[in-house]
């Protein structure tokens, strides 16, 4: 029986960009949906910052998407500028129903190339990269697409990228970055996992302090 997973990702990323080199890891009956999400709109809902807005955990962020990047047999380079702002080229993306082949040449084009699609003419070379119109970047339908997309991941309760999103009998699960990946895997050999000790007792697991 096929399952699908939804990989939802921004191209700001360079855990995405991995992950997507490992998604041949996974079972063959495995359908991979990639989904194009706003990660700034997903941690603004959450009341999150992403690890390259705080300075100490910046430098640290790169060197372990790096080396987990060499891990995979990439060969990783960051773009000039990081963070940067891919609301277009996403907007891309959304509009083209970008497949798993259009997206890895869009991660492509910010890890391994090391260019950053916020400028004019960078956006236009992205374009052409994946192989879509620049001009879906400001299309109103792939506008709207990608905000439905990036609502309807939050809804889920996704709250960073890259996230795996996975339906089994009408209840969702959710992986989180490339350290779950192994979980997934057996998550995927063991649908009932989370239902037996010693995970099924974690949701009992009390909130001692909340920082306000």
């Amino acid at each position: 029986m096929t399952v699908t997973i939804d990989f939802c990702y921004d191209i700001l990323s360079p855990f995405a960009h991995v992950a997507l080199a490992r998604l041949g890891e996974l079972p063959s009956e495995v359908e991979i949906r990639p989904v194009p999400v706003l990660l700034g709109a997903i941690l603004s809902h959450w009341g999150q910052k992403g690890p390259a807005e705080i300075e100490a955990k910046r430098l640290h962020t790169y060197r372990i998407a790096t080396f987990l990047g060499e891990r995979a047999g990439l060969a990783m380079t960051f773009p000039p500028r990081h963070p940067f702002n891919p609301l277009a080229a996403l907007r891309i993306l959304a509009g083209a129903d970008a497949d798993l082949a259009m997206t890895r040449r869009a991660f492509d084009f910010v890890f391994r190339d090391g260019r950053a699609p916020d400028n004019e003419a960078e956006l236009a070379a992205f374009a052409e990269a994946v192989g879509a119109p620049v001009e879906l970047a400001g299309d109103d339908a792939a506008k709207a697409k990608l905000r439905a997309y990036t609502d309807a991941a939050i809804a889920t309760g996704v709250f960073g990228v890259p996230s795996y999103v996975v339906g089994d009998n009408g209840q969702t699960e959710i992986f989180w970055g490339v350290d779950s990946f192994e979980m997934l895997k057996a998550w995927l050999a063991e649908h009932g996992m989370f239902d037996r000790a010693p995970y099924k007792d974690l949701e009992a697991v009390e909130i001692g302090v909340r920082r306000t």
